[in-house]
């Protein structure tokens, strides 16, 4: 009589052992998908920038050798500017 309690509790205390090692499992996994997500949507963001970026190198390589390009980067980088042009030059900068 004794053993078939004894067996009972224990089959009941490893049933609800088995039960709660399921819940934490799920939660444990559910925190995990949760992180995976955010990474996904992180690198989905920095993959778009890079195609952006990407695309922009192309334009320029595409445009490097034409003459509106040499003339912005002369104006630009080097202040240099065509024969009897007019400079304006803002000082509140």
């Amino acid at each position: 009589m004794k053993n078939k309690n004894i067996e009972k509790i224990f089959k009941k205390l490893l049933l609800v052992a088995i039960a709660v090692y399921v819940i934490y499992t799920f939660f444990a996994q559910q925190k995990s998908l949760n992180a995976y997500k955010a990474d996904e949507v992180r690198y989905e963001k920095q993959i778009a920038e890079e195609k952006e970026k990407k695309e922009k190198l192309n334009q320029t390589k595409n445009n490097i050798n034409s003459e509106e390009y040499i003339e912005e980067i002369a104006r630009e980088r080097l202040d240099m500017y065509l024969p009897n042009e007019k400079v304006y030059i803002d000082i509140s900068k």
